[in-house]
């Protein structure tokens, strides 16, 4: 015998109900003895609620509000029972609308409605959409019978939510089905007490009938059939990467109901784990697939390999409570004093206050426990009262309430034999900027609750479940400012990549938000990085750095980054805002921290403090590991005593051209017309860009430089620099060539070349132009390359030299994505 429940969407409309019969067809075909409880018809229990609300405010709406229910069953009997036997069955639902119609007018009338009224008003539901079943499952060919649930199973008269008297229930199931031979149609959800006065029990109370019919019969299993594939490791709404369970323990299903996960109603469990009978739940539209077993053992019998790895899990499920109240009672009074918390709980429990999570602090200084919203002030009401005289005394404070606060909960029978699953998920956690504002785990290790705010819960669900199911795939949320060359070339590049990531880093880079100067646009499932420009130019809005930050902070995405591949002083304006959300920003733009030394320390601590990464590599070297280095050498010990670099690929080119009889004027008038230099080459020239990254270098040695503590050789005159247009300042610049063929013959007579080297040493930044000897590391250098040269403790005869391309598209996007990685890995270390 199996007992098979249909839930409300599986009976919610005629197609859904011929579903229905069809599958229990199936199993009489199959000679597979069942029987069948169902739930009203989807949304009518809710309506019926409504319907006598109105009655009872004396609206007569209600009356139209009970039309339109009455025509949707009798809409839906038409579409399922043969013409032949309408008059039959629609005479039977007519009683039962005209007894109900009695009903509520009463309660229109006396402008009430107690919660005895309101249970038997329920009740239609269950009792109509059964009746209508059985009819016309009895069509089809199988002798089938209704059975009102009220005669067998027999409750107290606790309304709304009645206990079930197991002993008589159970005696009365067995009688009338030893004298039933027909299939039974039964209705969820109610009962009656022995004066016959109808009940119900509880919302979600039909799982529970079945559960009762199912221990009642000793059945060999009951099956929960529902609109979801069984139990999934999150709620599907909130976690996209959900996936169904093949099984868990009676234990694991109990936490995740009690935490909120809605597919199983909480007292369903019982009959059937005192009797040790299989529940499984099913999906009515996808009846192939087997769903999720939940009982005593569920991998006793594990054969394939899917099974034993899901048996090894430690953690079975996420689950979570979206709104509760956190409530403390402190004091220096509580220390050392027993019967405090007997008197805290026994005072929530005389107003019938249900407590979700209880932690106290081994100090005994504090307790804290979260409640539903709706009795936090309740609570906090008996909690005053009860400690008046210890609140008077100063021993104890008042009760302290924080609202708008969740649970979430990892749940897993193996969570006890496994070492590091608390600190996973709170590094998961950590690494995401989500606070933890309360902790509580059982004895049993069955359980890990944490309370965050409720803001944080979607972005907490899918960060912890990432960590726990989804290891093998990780998901970067990106955010990117600056569409030009560098970030167009970015794109391109993470796109090559795309297929090399999943299959080796099992990473998946998603671009949700991008904007450029003037347009932006959002996508939470992802922007093509191939075909971005025309989703931009189509569906992209105008472009508001304020609102694209504030869509970034509001949409709350876990493992974030938020990239800056714009030259622009006014998004550095959000990095410190960015960072505070806990998202980490990379970025090539190098005026963030070549500004005031306030500004980069305070990024600096900013990122520190949220847990949450700054990279900026490619603001000195492009893709050169110039800053990584640094760091390295620093981080492992070793002192720096000297760094001198060729920081400029512009300059670089320049003076490694200009050789022979070749003039400056000509070398930079070349070098501009090739694209090595910026549109006006004097931004280059004037050094100022140099003087930025060797500020930034002796930051990260540890000086607090300010901008204008770093020394600037001149190269050219100020005519040169002054000039009011391009033409004039080429025109300047040749009168300074002579100049300029001095110094080069003079560094060759020396047998040297010319270089403009950028110098930290002793504490002192500078920038000039200098005569490099064929001992010295910078004379090979050809080209644009930028070389870095390092002289510490640890390298102090043979410098430790970085070089190679220091500037365009490429590398320096390459350099991006090379922080982008990083930052994977750190989101993503175990």
């Amino acid at each position: 015998m199996k007992v098979l429940k249909f839930g409300g969407t599986s009976v919610g409309s005629a197609d859904s109900i011929k579903i229905v019969a069809d599958i229990v067809l199936s199993y009489y075909n199959t000679q597979v003895a069942c029987t069948v409880v169902v739930s009203a018809m989807s949304g009518i229990t809710d309506r019926l609620i409504s319907v006598s609300t109105e009655a009872a405010r004396g609206n007569e709406v209600y009356s139209q509000i009970l039309k339109d229910i009455e025509k949707h069953h009798f809409d839906t009997a038409r579409q399922l029972i043969s013409v032949q036997s309408q008059s039959r069955v629609f005479a039977y639902l007519k009683t039962l609308f005209n007894e109900l119609e009695d009903v509520l007018h009463g309660v229109f009338l006396l402008r009430e409605r107690s919660a005895r009224t309101l249970d038997l008003i329920v009740s239609f539901g269950e009792r109509l959409s059964a009746y209508i079943i059985s009819q016309y499952i009895n069509e089809l060919g199988i002798d089938t019978e209704f059975l009102d649930a009220r005669r067998v199973i027999q409750t107290d008269n606790n309304f709304g939510a009645a206990k079930v008297n197991f002993d008589i229930t159970y005696r009365q199931i067995a009688d009338y089905f030893n004298t039933h031979q027909a299939l039974q149609i039964i209705t969820g959800f109610i009962g009656s007490t022995a004066e016959d006065e109808t009940t119900t029990l509880g919302r979600g109370g039909s799982d529970y009938t079945a559960s009762i019919f199912g221990a009642g019969l000793n059945a060999e299993e009951v099956e929960i059939w529902t609109d979801v594939d069984g139990v999934m490791t999150a709620d599907p709404r909130q976690v996209s990467s959900a996936f169904s369970l093949d099984a868990i323990s009676y234990i694991e299903a109990m936490e995740m109901s009690h935490f909120g996960a809605k597919v199983i109603y909480p007292p369903t469990l019982l009959p059937v784990l005192a009797k040790n009978i299989p529940l499984r739940i099913r999906n009515t539209f996808y009846r192939d697939f087997p769903g999720t077993v939940v009982s005593r053992n569920p991998y006793a019998m594990a054969t394939d390999e899917a099974q034993k790895k899901e048996k090894a899990m430690a953690v079975k499920g996420i689950t979570s409570i979206k709104e509760v109240a956190l409530l403390s009672l402190q004091g220096s009074g509580m220390i050392g004093i027993p019967g405090i918390a007997s008197r805290l709980f026994g005072a929530l429990a005389r107003k019938k206050i249900n407590v979700i999570i209880i932690t106290q602090a081994s100090s005994e200084h504090s307790i804290s426990f979260a409640v539903s919203p709706t009795d936090y002030q309740e609570a906090q009401k008996a909690m005053d009262e009860e400690f008046m005289m210890e609140i008077e005394a100063g021993k104890i404070d008042k009760a302290i309430v924080e609202t708008h606060l969740s649970i979430i909960a990892i749940i897993g029978e193996n969570m006890r034999r496994t070492p590091g699953i608390s600190g996973k998920m709170f590094s998961a956690l950590g690494r995401n900027g989500i606070n933890v504002r309360a902790i509580a785990q059982g004895s049993s290790e069955v359980n890990l609750s944490v309370v965050i705010a409720q803001r944080n819960l979607s972005k907490a669900l899918n960060t912890v479940h990432d960590a726990f199911f989804l290891s093998e795939i990780k998901t970067l949320n990106v955010f990117m400012t600056g569409l030009g060359l560098i970030g167009s070339t970015l794109l391109r590049q993470i796109a090559q990549q795309e297929h090399y990531l999943l299959k080796n880093r099992l990473l998946k880079i998603k671009f949700v938000g991008i904007a450029n100067s003037r347009k932006m646009l959002f996508n939470e499932l992802g922007i093509s990085p191939t075909a971005w420009q025309e989703q931009l130019q189509t569906k992209g809005e105008n472009s508001n750095m304020s609102t694209f930050v504030h869509r970034m902070k509001e949409l709350n995405l876990p493992n974030s980054v938020f990239i800056d591949c714009t030259s622009s002083e006014d998004v550095i304006k959000y990095y410190q805002e960015v960072l505070q959300s806990a998202i980490s920003v990379v970025t090539p733009n190098k005026l963030a921290n070549s500004g005031s030394y306030l500004n980069y320390a305070q990024l600096k601590q900013t990122a520190m403090k949220a847990g949450v990464k700054f990279y900026y590599e490619t603001n000195v070297g492009a893709g050169l590991p110039v800053i990584r280095v640094l760091q390295d050498l620093k981080d492992s010990g070793d002192k720096i005593y000297k760094i001198e670099g060729v920081l400029s690929g512009t300059l670089s080119y320049i003076f490694n051209t200009f050789t022979k009889e070749r003039k400056f004027s000509e070398v930079v008038r070349e070098a501009q017309q090739k694209g090595y230099t910026e549109p006006d080459p004097r931004d280059d020239l004037n050094g100022m860009d140099v003087a930025r990254k060797i500020l930034i270098l002796a930051r990260e040695v540890g000086l607090a430089l300010e901008p204008d503590q770093v020394t600037v050789e001149l190269l050219l005159p100020d005519q040169c620099l002054q000039a009011n247009t391009l033409e004039d300042f080429f025109t300047s610049l040749e009168e300074v060539n002579d100049s300029f063929e001095t110094k080069k013959h003079h560094a060759k007579n020396n047998g040297k070349k010319l270089c403009y080297v950028a110098t930290l040493e002793e504490n002192q930044a500078s920038v000039r132009l200098k005569e490099i000897g064929q001992d010295h590391p910078f004379y090979t250098i050809s080209g644009s390359d930028n070389i870095i040269s390092y002289t510490t403790a640890r390298y102090k005869e043979t410098p430790l030299v970085v070089k190679g391309p220091g500037a365009g598209a490429e590398v320096t996007a390459a350099g991006v994505f090379a922080d982008i990685m990083s930052i994977s890995n750190y989101l993503y270390q175990e």
